[in-house]
């Protein structure tokens, strides 16, 4: 069926008033991006920032039958792991939104909850053990990697969160327990290829190309991962010495295993319309690290490099979002899309 290009679009996004310049002018950009690749596409769109708590009454100047809710959103400002609250909002105001639903990206957002599903349905992920005191001493899998398993956007990981000894263990739990005021996730570190796979649609999903972070320039253990700096800061060392091999180099039976490891994850997390999941393969199996149903689709992000190898300009993969969630809507979802 043929996407249309006329579905008209409310676009939620995060502008928060701590932000510093530098970054407020860095979201505004890739809003003013997002916008016009739709809109070139012919869909009218309206641009709703997000500034502060009070989103409700914000939302409430528009009526959920004329458009798709596009949630762009982090979370909301100056409410601390609000990212699932936004579709919380959306779903008591009845609107069609885009992406996972509140109860999805509330359970997402726990990596102990997700880790403890996906050995339920033997999907193999890095033996873990969560840690609420600096008493570690049972631990005996080394490398291992430490994290906050509250946060995202990987905050809290640096070459330090790789760690080789129980000193250095202990030390690394400390500071998570200290700095980010949860209980720490000790992991065991596969120090193997790293792959960002990105998925969408419902009920015939599909994987788009999948992208290996490659590591080739990097000899110590402990930067051989994705850290905060990799992602967010440009010039920065990660930044720089990460490469990126899109499509993944893989033979066609390790690219059947990771697509039938990463569709079953994406329904048995019940991601919804798009997501990503991070994997790492070791001695020929894949291991989940991370389901993000609310991943980064900003047009230089994972997944829209991907969409692009699979033949989407970025226009037409927001425009596909926007027609896979239009097939909830009361409305639109009555025509073919």
């Amino acid at each position: 069926m043929r996407d249309r290009a006329d579905l008209p679009v409310l676009l939620l996004h995060n502008i928060d008033p701590s932000w510093e310049p530098a970054e407020r002018d860095l979201v505004i950009i890739e809003t003013e991006r997002f916008e016009h690749a739709v809109r070139n596409l012919g869909h009218p769109i309206t641009s709703v920032p997000i500034c502060n708590s009070d989103i409700r009454t914000t939302l409430k100047k528009y009526n959920p039958d004329e458009f798709i809710a596009f949630n762009w959103c982090e979370e909301i400002p100056g409410v601390p792991y609000s990212e699932a609250l936004v579709a919380k909002i959306l779903e008591e105001l009845h609107f069609t939104f885009t992406g996972s639903t509140y109860d999805v990206l509330r359970f997402c957002g726990d990596k102990r909850k997700v880790k403890t599903l996906l050995r339920r349905h033997g999907i193999p992920t890095p033996l873990w053990q969560i840690y609420t005191s600096n008493a570690v001493e049972n631990w005996n899998h080394f490398p291992a990697i430490v994290k906050p398993p509250n946060e995202h956007c990987s905050a809290g990981v640096t070459p330090d969160a790789v760690v080789t000894s129980t000193a250095e263990l202990k030390n690394r739990v400390e500071y998570v327990l200290n700095t980010f005021k949860q209980p720490a996730l000790v992991e065991d570190f596969i120090d193997g290829r790293e792959f960002h796979v990105s998925l969408w649609d419902n009920g015939e999903i599909q994987m788009l190309p999948p992208a290996e972070m490659d590591f080739a320039e990097l000899d110590d253990v402990h930067d051989r991962l994705c850290t905060y700096d990799s992602k967010f800061k440009p010039g920065s060392f990660h930044y720089v010495k990460i490469g990126l091999k899109l499509p993944a180099p893989l033979s066609s039976s390790e690219y059947q295993l990771l697509e039938d490891i990463c569709t079953r994850v994406y329904r048995i997390t019940g991601c919804r319309d798009y997501a990503r999941l991070d994997l790492r393969l070791r001695d020929g199996i894949f291991y989940v690290l991370d389901v993000n149903p609310n991943s980064d689709i900003t047009a230089d992000a994972s997944m829209a490099c991907a969409a692009e190898i699979a033949g989407f300009s970025y226009g037409e993969m927001l425009s596909r979002i926007i027609n896979i969630a239009a097939r909830r809507h009361p409305l639109f979802g009555k025509h073919d899309t």
